[in-house]
């Protein structure tokens, strides 16, 4: 079997048939849109317990599993997939936490068309996080799928009893057992593995995703010893990822100097390309800071999100406008003309009104703020205790910091996202007594990108280092970017990269998908849906036409017609709405 020295510890093997498959754990579509699954003992879930619910949370985190979503009868499946599961902890030569690494093997594994899918986890989800992906749409084909985390993940640390995430999923006390994240100094609250480890993990995507794909085909030497050495000269491997998986994946294929893989295919890349657009944390700290007043114009007034329960502005979001303007950043002093002003501030700096309106949901969700601060610690390279700008993670107990329970405990590596709050866990700190308790802390995140003091001299130093390299000049590689994504705007990510490409000779197919947006799952939303479409479908083409190019002959294409879909509307998607008719 080939070498893989970088694993650590042991490399546990289970095997998943019956009412256990690969795919969704034995609940199939129907008990992946139910209510979470549940554990026998709240307090000591078993470890297929906590597998199932971290499947069923990371299929409801991605897909819009929606009764009006489609999913299932207009496009993708749920199959049983009986098969193996391979899984280590993995580390970057340097870094100072692992990554987990988690190889899925189905028992038909096609071994006329050798295919290993390699993916990485959207968002900061846990190792599962791109199973609506790449798990969906490679394991009832026949590839293996090698999932990472990409050192992120739900395996928190809790001070409070000292206790973190062994390999199966389980809590266990540090000293008894090699655990997911374990930070190393003493401390109070939650430690991250994303914010906490002390190792800027975003800069290694890239070579997490290529680990996983070294990974894979050592299982599948240990799955099919008769067939091995599986080979990237025998065997295809397919990267595919979403979101910050769809960055990781972009990463990894210009790090690819050994040519392992054979295809890319990239939705809504977080994609940082030198010289070119804008970086996560300038664009992510701007709209934390200007949005709420902008998103007060007229012209977002049907806008979901955009207005609270009863049609009228998010109080907060006045004040916003006001604080502004005691800063000195607004002239106008009405509302409607200080929104026209943030309007036109974000405007020159690169945003579309469509961003913008879809963008009220991470706005109305304190998503900004939630981003900023777990990616300020981590570029800083900061513990649980030193988070930049007076912000901490802890036990949420009544509102108010405070010691977890075991049940709370045991639920976080299943449940939650990978970066705080929710889940019993809060963002505390970087807030004052003013009218705009959040502002504070929210200014000083951009000061961290707008100064030139030390932390922020830091801070640009770390995302230079996550600059994306060029692929090699053979390699299919296909992105697709929601037109409406609000999160990560075409204009900053996905569209300077493809420019990028192209003036350096390279021939990437693009796909700006109408009506799509980030996030498939607030597809579900009553009155989100009715203006959207779900890129997964257009993911799962993309991957189509890629299989048919690398195992079928087919050509692989200089370019591809945009499908125009149409916006679903308040009734239930229908498959001509996707625009893809002979795609």
């Amino acid at each position: 079997m080939q070498g893989i020295e970088f694993v650590q510890g042991e490399v546990r093997v289970t095997t998943h048939r019956g009412q256990d498959d690969l795919l969704s754990a034995g609940l199939g579509l129907a008990g992946l849109k139910a209510a979470p699954s549940p554990f026998a003992d709240a307090q000591h879930p078993t470890a297929q317990e906590l597998r199932r619910r971290a499947i069923q949370a990371s299929w409801k985190g991605i897909a819009d599993l929606g009764p009006l979503g489609g999913f299932g009868s207009v496009y993708g499946a749920v199959p049983d997939v009986p098969g193996r599961e391979y899984q280590a902890f993995a580390r970057i030569p340097g870094a100072h936490a692992p990554h987990r690494v988690l190889v899925q093997v189905p028992d038909k594994f096609d071994q006329a068309h050798r295919c290993l899918v390699v993916t990485a986890s959207s968002g900061s989800r846990g190792v599962y996080g791109a199973i609506a992906l790449a798990g969906a749409w490679g394991l009832p084909r026949g590839c293996a799928v090698a999932y990472t985390d990409k050192g992120t993940g739900s395996g928190y640390f809790d001070y409070g009893d000292y206790s973190g995430v062994a390999l199966d999923g389980t809590r266990a006390k540090r000293g008894t057992a090699l655990l997911e994240f374990e930070p190393a100094a003493n401390g109070e609250g939650i430690a991250v593995k994303h914010a906490h480890s002390g190792d800027n993990p975003e800069a290694d995507w890239g070579r997490h995703v290529l680990q996983a794909a070294q990974f894979g085909l050592a299982m599948l030497d240990r799955a099919f010893p008769e067939q091995a050495p599986f080979t990237p000269q025998n065997t295809r491997i397919i990267a595919t990822g979403l979101s910050n998986g769809g960055g990781a994946v972009l990463q990894a294929a210009g790090m690819d100097d050994a040519h392992m893989l054979a295809g890319v295919v990239a939705l809504e890349p977080n994609v940082h390309t030198p010289g070119h657009g804008r970086a996560l944390y300038d664009y992510m700290s701007e709209a934390a800071l200007w949005l709420p007043c902008a998103l007060l114009d007229a012209r977002f007034n049907t806008t979901p999100f955009a207005r609270d329960a009863h049609g009228a502005p998010h109080a907060a979001w006045l004040t916003r406008c006001a604080s502004l303007h005691a800063q000195g950043l607004l002239t106008a002093t009405t509302p409607d003309a200080q929104a026209q002003e943030a309007l036109a501030h974000l405007h020159r700096s690169g945003w579309t009104d469509q961003a913008m309106a879809t963008a009220a949901s991470s706005t109305a969700l304190d998503l900004w703020r939630v981003i900023g601060a777990a990616y300020a610690s981590a570029y800083l390279r900061r513990g649980a205790g030193g988070m930049p700008c007076g912000y901490r993670y802890a036990a949420l107990v009544d509102g108010k910091p405070g010691v977890a329970d075991a049940a709370t405990r045991a639920s976080w590596w299943a449940d939650a996202s990978g970066i705080p709050p929710g889940n019993g866990v809060g963002l505390f700190g970087g807030t004052d007594g003013s009218a705009d308790p959040q502002l504070a802390g929210i200014t000083c995140l951009r000061h961290l990108w707008s100064s030139d003091d030390a932390d922020a001299r830091a801070l640009h130093a770390a995302v230079q280092a996550l600059a994306v390299r060029l692929p090699r000049r053979d390699l299919p590689l296909w992105v697709l970017h929601g037109a409406d994504d609000g999160l990560l705007p075409t204009a900053f990510t996905s569209e300077p990269y493809i420019a990028w490409l192209r003036a350096e000779q390279r021939q990437p197919l693009y796909w700006k998908v109408p009506h799509a947006q980030h996030f498939d799952a607030f597809l579900a939303l009553p009155g989100f849906g009715d203006r959207h479409l779900p890129l997964l479908p257009y993911g799962y083409a993309a991957l189509d036409r890629l299989w048919a190019h690398l195992f079928q002959g087919q050509p692989w294409p200089a370019q591809l017609p945009v499908p125009e879909g149409q916006a679903r509307g308040a009734g239930a998607l229908q498959r001509g709405m996707l625009g893809m008719t002979g795609t």
